[in-house]
């Protein structure tokens, strides 16, 4: 009984061909999930390119309107108007930049 148990290897090759097959597996799937990470940030940084470079300026005139008899006017509006400047981070003008890495300092007690 003791040799047949000695020579039963059947199970370990399968389990350590399973821990093999998962762990590149799970090693494939973070690197994809990584990629589509990095796909999904730079798609919004161009729906936020593209909402920066939106201009909303305007400007509309008044209108006023004389009375027709004894003078005077009878009714105005004013004119308005809006000029759009560019925000700090309208169109890739800021960047989001790492620290350069500090080294520890020494441990107390």
């Amino acid at each position: 009984m003791l040799n047949a148990l000695l020579n039963d290897e059947s199970g370990f090759i399968v389990s350590a061909e399973l821990v093999l097959i998962a762990t590149i597996l799970v090693i494939g799937l973070i690197v994809g999930l990584s990629s589509i990470q990095h796909a999904v940030v730079a798609e919004l940084n161009d729906v936020g390119d593209a909402i920066g470079s939106l201009n909303q300026s305007y400007y509309f005139t008044g209108f006023s309107k004389q009375k027709s008899f004894g003078g005077g006017v009878a009714a105005y509006t004013r004119g308005s108007s809006f000029n759009d400047e560019t925000d700090d981070c309208d169109n890739d003008q800021c960047d989001i930049a790492c620290d350069a890495p500090v080294s520890e300092g020494p441990k107390t007690l």
